[in-house]
């Protein structure tokens, strides 16, 4: 399958945790008209999405959910399994550790960086804490693919070329620094602030 577009990619995403919710509470099938009102977009939009999954028709059903979930996992996870680490265990580091330890069996964070010797050497939400002198050699050791970035602002480029050198593939980058980063990389930058400006812009519209 060629390269799919960053959003079809966020909406299987999406598609996939609405779906396992439905498995957990005994749902076997869903039509697309139900998928698209969880997630706000047309049953147009679904069944574009879903064909890519080789759903060309529409059963009288629905879509069986368990299947969907096998076949989004299909394309969107790596067979051999990926690692992850977080640089930076400050408050967001640290929950990010707890909240993506094991959401995904084939998509693990195995190891994490900080410079406080507080930390460093420590097991926090399981996740073994490095000093950020060790980048380079612990993300061979461990086969880590994907860095994600929770460091203050200051330390922001100076940790993205870091990583750069490492052979990394991936970065999430949650800080609200716009980074350059080397070709070969995937960038992806959340910013949390302007997130939250434009919720707050909305919520004031919506009282004038």
């Amino acid at each position: 399958m060629e390269t799919l577009p960053g959003k079809t990619v966020e909406r299987l995403s999406q598609y996939r945790r609405s779906l396992l919710s439905c498995l957990e509470n005994g749902r076997d099938y869903i039509f697309s008209h139900d998928l698209a009102n969880l997630h706000h977009i047309t049953a147009v939009q679904v069944r574009r999405d879903l064909m890519l999954l080789g759903y060309s028709s529409v059963y009288r059903k629905g879509y069986p959910v368990r299947k969907l979930i096998e076949e989004i996992g299909k394309t969107l996870d790596s067979s051999e399994g990926q690692n992850a680490a977080v640089v930076g265990m400050g408050n967001l580091g640290t929950a990010l550790a707890h909240y993506l330890s094991g959401i995904r069996p084939n998509l693990n964070v195995v190891a994490s960086f900080d410079i406080n010797p507080a930390k460093v050497g420590t097991l926090i939400n399981g996740v073994p804490c490095h000093h950020v002198t060790a980048l380079q050699k612990v993300i061979k050791e461990q086969n880590i693919s994907i860095g994600i970035m929770t460091v203050p602002q200051d330390s922001a480029i100076e940790v993205a070329d870091e990583l750069g050198k490492t052979g990394i593939k991936g970065i999430l980058n949650f800080t609200n620094i716009s980074l350059n980063v080397p070709e070969g990389i995937y960038l992806e930058e959340y910013d949390m602030i302007t997130s939250l400006e434009k919720v707050a812009y909305f919520v004031k519209k919506l009282g004038e």
